[in-house]
This record gives C-alpha cells, structure tokens and sequence, in this order.
C-alpha cells in the first residue's frame, strides 16, 4: 500500500472512496500460530525456576508473549466482532460482546476456584504453606465471605490468574474503543497513548486485594489492544502494510538492539550515562504499566512479521504448526487448561526439587495435552459444522475469539 494512502486511513478511518465496503472475514493463520504458541510459553513462563524458561522470548527482548497475546486479542476481536457491528449495527455487536464478556467471566472463576482448590490440596497433603504464598492465595482463605466477594468483583487477583481479568475489561472497551478507530485511528491512538501515560506516570490502576493493584494495569495496556484494533481495522479494509523500507531496517535494529542489550551480562553500548537505564531493561521492562520498551519491541516484532510472512504463505500450512494454530484457535480453552497444568507443575518442580527430569516431564507433558486439546476441539468445531441439514449453526461469528 502506498504511503500516502496509509496516511490517509489513520486520519479517517479508510484510505479512499475506492473501499467500499469490508473485506469478507476469512481466518488469518498467523494469528492463531502466533496465539498458539505464546499459550505454550505462557504455560511454560508460569512455572518459575523452569529450565525451558530461560529460552522463552522475555530473554531476548524486551517484550514477552503477553504482549503479543494482547495484541493478537485486539486484532481477532476487531475481525470477529467490528465486522458484526458494521453488517448488523452496534446493538447487535454489544450484545454478542456481552456474551462473550459472561463466558470469559465464568471461565475466569471457574479457574480462580480451580486453582485455589489444588493450592489447598498441595498444602493439605505436604504440610508446606508456602504453596498459599507463592500464588498469593493466603489473604483468599483467611477470609472467605471477603475472598469471595472480591474474586466475583475481580478486585483479587492471586498470581498467574491476571490475564483474564485484563482481557475481560479490554473486550468491553471494544465498542468504543472500535468506534474511535473507525472514525480516525491517529485520534483514538492519541487519546489512548494519552491514557497510558497518565496511568503509567500517576499509578492511576484498578484495586487489587493481593497487590498495590492489577498486575496488568488496563489502563495501560488498553494501548496496545487499541493499536490490535487499528491492525484489525486495516485487515477489515483489504489494506497490506505501506512499503517502507526505511521502517523495515528501524524495526530489524531496534530488534537486534534489544536481542543484545538483553543477552549482555553488562552495559553492550558502553555508555555510561545509559548504565541505569540498561539495567533495567535487562531485568524487564515495566510490565505492570505497560514500559514503552515492550511496546516498541513487539510492534517491531509485529511488523517484520507482516512483512515477511504474508497470510497466503504456504508456511502456514506445514502439517507440524497444525497443533499450534489448532490451540490458538480455542485460545481461551487452552489458557484455562495451561494455567491449571502450569499450578500443578509449579507443585511437582517443588516437591521434587526442580529435578531436570521432572522439569522436562511436566513439559511435554502438557504440551501435549495443550496440544491435544486443540487439536480435539478443532475436530469437534468441525463435526458441529457438519450438523444435518435444517440445523442453524451457532453463531454468524468467524472464530477468531474461542
């Protein structure tokens, strides 16, 4: 696409007349590869002290699968439900967000009890209550009646169950957060930057009985849902990235600058006055309020992606990236199911002293299950779809949320 015409759609919402209306929904493989696979590391990232740990993204740069996670969900929300709202209006669209907002709310719950039943039992059987502080459950089962009440309001987030509550304010950010894009991306970004510093230089954050507030502060990272929802609206349009060679070579540096300064034991530039700030960096960019760094890396990221993998690539379609679009396809099953997995094997590590073995085991072990999941869903997806005839299919939807 030319720059000019890029240009153009940032200030209003669509290049030109020459778009007339949407391009017809059609599943975007990279999407749910990429979705897919930051389950997988988010299953492994979630088990501290892990051995594969130290091979995940967060090592070599300054952004992490959660990111990507957020970004991928404003762009699969804006194909699924801004496509609902521009056929059939934004009566509709709210509505069909508000029952995905009761599905992800329940699903939360579901896990929050989950988990805090299996920390009980660890506790129970190993006589270590060191279990309850590692997850941060403690203040949960010191008061019921009040830990209740709190995990229904998501005002008590115990660690590793924060994602879904963040993903479950940004969804009902969508409407408006939609609408702002479409009537102009540069002016819903400039409000939503706006917000993001205001939290990030204010603490302005939501309550939160197990910290200072959420881990991941939306009023932060609404920022990078918002700029999912731009990338969203542009595939919406049929619109490809404006050919820039300049901003290619600024992503390619900006990412090897990050893979070095992550993966020096010192200060790479030699600078002293940036001692501090590499530093920093090297431990992780703020994550609860959303550090600029992480959001340049992963737009990079972001950006190389779609320029070097188009959607019609024929890497796409290798049998062995099946499983990991398959899970990325069902993302919220496969999270539910890796947050459960990765508590039961943050007790095995400990209960066998971070063995290698076990470590490993524990690995494979729910990958394949995670994997498994997706790929067992994904069939039963289609055996659905292959109802008799007569029989309405559940939702007008393209599945780019599950």
């Amino acid at each position: 696409m030319h720059a000019s015409r890029f240009g153009h759609f940032l200030m209003f919402g669509r290049p030109d007349a020459s778009v007339p209306q949407l391009v017809p929904a059609q599943r975007d493989l990279r999407i749910d590869i990429i979705r897919g696979l930051a389950l997988l590391i988010i299953f492994i990232n979630h088990m501290p002290g892990h051995v594969l740990a130290g091979f995940t993204p967060h090592n070599f740069g300054f952004s992490d699968a959660a990111d990507a996670f957020v970004l991928l969900a404003g762009i699969s929300a804006t194909l699924a439900y801004g496509g609902l709202i521009e056929r059939k209006g934004l009566r509709t669209g709210t509505l069909k967000i508000l029952a995905r907002l009761r599905t992800l709310y329940l699903a939360h719950l579901a896990v929050f009890l989950l988990v805090c039943a299996i920390v009980a039992t660890a506790v129970t059987r190993t006589q270590n209550p060191l279990y309850f502080e590692a997850l941060n459950v403690q203040p949960f089962f010191a008061d019921l009646t009040q830990g209740v009440l709190r995990a229904l309001a998501l005002s008590y987030q115990p660690n590793f169950l924060d994602i879904l509550p963040l993903y479950i304010v940004l969804l009902a950010l969508l409407p408006v957060l939609y609408l702002a894009v479409r009537f102009s991306p540069a002016l819903a970004l400039a409000f939503s930057a706006a917000l993001w510093q205001t939290a990030s230089l204010t603490g302005l954050n939501l309550p939160n009985a197990a910290g200072a507030g959420w881990y991941f502060n939306p009023f932060a990272w609404q920022f990078l849902f918002c700029l999912g929802i731009v990338i969203g609206r542009m595939a919406q349009l049929g619109l490809s990235a404006p050919l820039l060679r300049g901003l290619d070579l600024l992503a390619a540096g900006f990412v090897v600058f990050a893979l070095l300064v992550k993966t020096a034991s010192g200060n790479p530039l030699g600078i002293a006055a940036l001692d501090d700030w590499i530093f920093h960096i090297q431990i992780g960019a703020d994550k609860t309020n959303l550090g600029a760094g992480r959001v340049l890396h992963v737009m990079a990221l972001a950006w190389l992606l779609i320029r070097l993998l188009p959607r019609e690539s024929g890497l796409l379609r290798l049998q062995a990236l099946k499983p990991l679009a398959a899970m990325g396809r069902h993302s919220l099953e496969i999270f539910c199911a890796g947050t459960v997995l990765s508590i039961i094997g943050q007790i095995v590590l400990v209960e066998t002293s971070h063995a290698l073995g076990p470590q490993l085991l524990v690995a494979a072990l729910g990958g394949i299950i995670l994997m498994g999941l997706g790929m067992f869903l994904t069939w039963y997806q289609s055996f659905k779809r292959r109802a008799p005839a007569g029989s309405a299919p559940a939702s007008g939807l393209p599945a780019q949320l599950s």
